[in-house]
């Protein structure tokens, strides 16, 4: 096994396993690390009580919150990263999402590339990760964007009345695009057989478009490239004046070992790249690699979450209800009476009474539910998730404890958009009617949800941006400090806006690749 490549990437998500599919074409020779392992194909994929009572896939390793509290995030090592576990949600952040924006409690900042930069990549993503939905019916979207690739999933009887009731109120409903391969014209012509194991799961038959599908084993299909699982980067090593980033440090089965590359790329998560990056200290860089303008693990972003779940009093027809949302609140109001962003409306997976179990067992032992009143529940219920914008804040940070335990430290902010937009949405839902049965809402509070969704869309820690004081990376996403240390995952982010952010992911590593191609030659 070789020693030395010319790139070496660390993780193999979303980020990470695009930018070795692209840079597969090059030729060069790309050694990815990943510290889990391949997931198995098996009955317990689509097991809910596996998935989400026993938490089968989901890491052990406990972090810190800011006050020394242990807790497990939603985090899951496998190769393919969170992605194969995540609803399949890839959308483009809006334009205004590219500039400053005065929010309630603060501002965004403006990125280092602005929308029309990005929407090339963001075609090509698309494109790749074969997203379906209409353009057009977002009040957002951008006029000269093109057609997405595939047509929008067709909506189950019970979501298509919503989409009716929310239009007669004056909303404008749009699909939701997704990462399915999935034919609703001609079935057999697609692998999806419209389970109701999605969202929150791995894809049995692989018709989830996620990393693994996508890019991973594609790119895993090409000589030059090496996945190596089982290996958890420790540190990178620089040479004396450290300007140049030399080797990366694994722990594994295999005991400690060393790849050096001309290339060195982070792809870890927000959080563990920044991590990463802060265990990496030496002479010539004190406080954490690249880290002099002290912003290395600050600025750390998550959405801000509530789920909204309406209860009817007979079943709702939705086995596959996540195919629409609601972006007119996204600005403001859109009489103009309130100018500040709110954030998204979106449908949730269809959850069976064992995923309830799981999303309350860090509230409610599961033992106290019993399965015949959760699985009655889960017929009649109907969920959303409002998303708010999480703005950066250099105190809500990743550190690393003596023994190299992550410390999460986050506050919220100012809650005010985020409640008015759950506002909204129960108020819009006042007069739905399903199957004839007026429905009512049950709003679970923001605070709650953190364990559960409070890494899923994890953002920031080492923001791009072209100033060297207040950003750790170049518009390439090249560290400043340091000339061949890159990241690509979503610790770019300098904002974190209020859709999902696995697209933009995608996206800016094909940007980077092209940088990476041009540079390698």
């Amino acid at each position: 096994m070789a020693s030395h490549y010319d790139v070496v990437i660390i993780g193999s998500g979303a980020g990470g396993a695009t930018l070795a599919h692209s840079l597969a074409q090059s030729g060069k020779s790309i050694l990815i690390l990943e510290r889990g392992e391949i997931l198995p194909v098996e009955a317990d994929n689509w097991s809910s009580k596996a998935v989400f009572v026993e938490r089968k896939y989901r890491t052990r390793e406990q972090w810190l919150d800011k006050s020394g509290k242990p807790f497990i995030p939603n985090t899951h090592y496998w190769a393919g990263g969170n992605t194969t576990f995540y609803g399949a949600a890839l959308m483009r952040m809006k334009k205004r999402d590219f500039e400053v924006v005065q929010h309630k409690g603060g501002v965004s900042p403006a990125w280092a590339l602005d929308y029309a930069a990005m929407a090339p990549w963001y075609q090509k993503a698309e494109l790749l990760w074969e997203v379906h939905g209409q353009r057009g019916v977002d009040p957002n979207d951008q006029p000269s964007d093109p057609p997405f690739p595939f047509p929008p999933l067709v909506n189950d009887p019970g979501v298509a009345q919503l989409e009716a009731h929310f239009q007669k109120i004056g909303w404008t409903p749009s699909p939701l695009p997704l990462g399915i391969r999935r034919n609703d014209f001609d079935p057999a012509l697609a692998p999806c057989i419209r389970c109701k194991t999605c969202g929150g799961y791995p894809c049995q038959v692989l018709a989830k478009v996620d990393a693994r599908t996508a890019v991973l084993n594609p790119a895993c299909a090409q000589a030059n490239v090496t996945l190596l699982t089982g290996r958890l980067a420790t540190r990178i090593e620089t040479d004396a004046s450290g300007r140049t980033a030399t080797a990366v440090i694994t722990t594994g089965v295999q005991g400690e070992e060393r790849f050096s590359g001309d290339i060195i790329v982070t792809a870890a998560g927000a959080a563990n790249s920044a991590a990463l990056w802060l265990k990496s200290a030496n002479a010539a860089h004190p406080t954490g690699l690249a880290n002099g303008s002290d912003q290395v693990g600050r600025n750390y972003m998550f959405h801000i979450t509530s789920a909204v779940i309406a209860l009817a009093l007979e079943p709702f027809d939705a086995s596959f209800p996540k195919t629409l949302c609601v972006n007119d609140f996204y600005f403001g109001e859109p009489d103009g009476s309130y100018g500040y962003p709110m954030g998204q409306i979106q449908m949730l997976e269809y959850m069976s009474g064992q995923t309830i179990e799981g999303q309350v067992a860090d509230m409610v032992s599961p033992a106290l539910i019993p399965d015949v009143f959760s699985d009655a529940l889960a017929h009649h219920m109907v969920a959303f998730l409002a998303m708010s914008e999480d703005l950066p804040s250099p105190d809500n940070r990743v550190t690393v404890e003596p023994d190299g335990q992550i410390r999460l430290s986050y506050t919220f902010g100012d809650l005010e958009a985020h409640n008015r937009l759950v506002k909204r949405l129960r108020q819009g839902l006042d007069g739905f009617v399903s199957n004839h049965h007026v429905l009512s809402g049950h709003h679970f509070e923001v605070d709650e949800l953190l364990p559960l969704y409070g890494t899923a869309h994890q953002s920031g820690t080492l923001r791009y941006g072209v100033d060297p004081a207040s950003s750790v990376l170049d518009a390439n996403c090249r560290a400043h400090e340091v000339d061949n240390l890159y990241a690509v995952d979503s610790s770019f982010f300098c904002s974190s806006s209020a859709v999902n952010p696995t697209l933009t992911i995608v996206a800016n590593a094909l940007r980077v690749a092209e940088h990476l191609k041009e540079r390698l030659g």
